[in-house]
């Protein structure tokens, strides 16, 4: 079941007794979660990602615009009617229950024709825990289990319930990174075993490119950039979304375009067809830097690290934004040790050029249209 969004608006009304007006914490945010996919709600902390999420589960009334489950109109549909499953942040698992108990909660507040027998609750409690993998802890309580185990059995309550869509709210930022990394595996892995169409919101841009099938990026409540992941990485629609995504982050540049060649420091860097003459931002992906002994760009050498597989060359130049930039280069692309200075050519495919202004992409001969 696809969740669709038209034109979806969230105001707040000001706080404080000095202050007036609203604040808008959503504005015109319109895509589409397609049937059976994991897609990633992505952007800075107060984006308006988890205002999204309630709207769509019905735990804020939208200011404007509308909400579609599968083509039929849920804006002012009551939550429980949703079947929505919903994930939250810090679990909210009811300490005094064991963790079978917690998993049945949603099932005991059935009511009517929908409220399974005593028998069918346990199948599907028990179901859903082996789904994440806690068959064995069903008799411990929350305060017994570690931050993923308690994290799994809050998604096993929202499973339970066998629900249209499933919601995640920054379900893994209270987990250490190693811990982080495995529950997201899982996550991936149920979603993919179950099918239903799920939102994971989340501020980390890597957590979000690696399990998720479509990724929007979201700033100040407005949608950014919507697509596949490496799409979205490999053509950034502006400058914000070329630096969110990233690891290590893209390298910016204060840069000038004069007659077909971007200029850096005043030095021709790269040929740059089709782009017009003005005062640029040029965005390189540590990736994109290959070294050179008759290399355009110069950079002074701070220092290199070895990470294995890659090697990253930590360097400086005048035009670039911060104090250090970093090229991630294969170690047989360096030919002997370096000295105070580095040269490097830069790949095109690489390159990114934004408007200085409002940091708009500016295309050029060979980047994608």
């Amino acid at each position: 079941m696809n969740i669709e969004l038209q034109g979806l608006t969230k105001r707040f009304p000001a706080r404080g007794r000095k202050a007036k007006g609203e604040t808008t914490a959503v504005q015109d945010l319109t895509f589409t979660v397609p049937d059976g996919k994991l897609v990633g709600l992505l952007g800075p902390s107060g984006c308006g990602k988890s205002t999204t999420l309630n709207m769509i589960c019905g735990l804020e009334t939208p200011t404007a615009g509308k909400i579609f489950f599968g083509g039929e109109e849920v804006t002012a549909l009551p939550p429980e009617l949703r079947g929505v499953g919903m994930v939250f942040q810090n679990y909210a698992l009811y300490p005094h229950l064991t963790v079978l108990q917690n998993i049945l909660f949603p099932l005991e507040n059935l009511k009517g024709a929908a409220r399974p027998t005593r028998q069918q609750m346990r199948d599907r409690a028990l179901e859903a825990a082996k789904l994440v993998q806690i068959e064995e802890l069903l008799d411990r309580r929350p305060k017994e289990l570690s931050g993923g185990q308690q994290q799994r059995v809050a998604i096993a309550r929202a499973l339970v319930k066998e629900p249209r869509v499933l919601l995640l709210d920054e379900p893994l930022s209270n987990l250490d990174a190693r811990l982080r990394l495995q529950t997201r595996e899982e996550i991936c892995k149920i979603q993919k075993k179950t099918g239903i169409t799920t939102l994971f919101v989340t501020h980390d841009q890597e957590e979000a490119m690696s399990i998720s099938d479509f990724i929007v990026v979201m700033k100040d409540g407005v949608l950014m950039q919507q697509g596949a992941p490496q799409q979205v990485y490999d053509d950034p629609a502006n400058l914000f979304v070329a630096k969110f995504l990233g690891t290590p982050p893209i390298n910016v540049f204060a840069g000038e375009v004069k007659s077909g060649t971007l200029l850096l420091a005043g030095q021709k860097a790269l040929a740059v067809p089709g782009a017009p003459d003005g005062e640029v931002w040029a965005g390189v992906r540590p990736e994109g830097f290959v070294p050179a002994a008759d290399g355009p760009v110069e950079c002074g050498l701070n220092r290199v690290e070895v990470l294995g597989r890659d090697t990253s060359i930590v360097c400086t130049h005048p035009a670039c934004q911060a104090d250090t930039l970093r090229a991630v280069v294969r170690p047989e692309q360096l030919s002997g040790p370096m000295g105070s200075a580095v040269r490097f050519a830069l790949k095109p495919e690489k390159v990114f050029l934004f408007d200085r202004a409002a940091g708009q992409r500016i295309r050029f001969g060979g980047t994608t249209a």
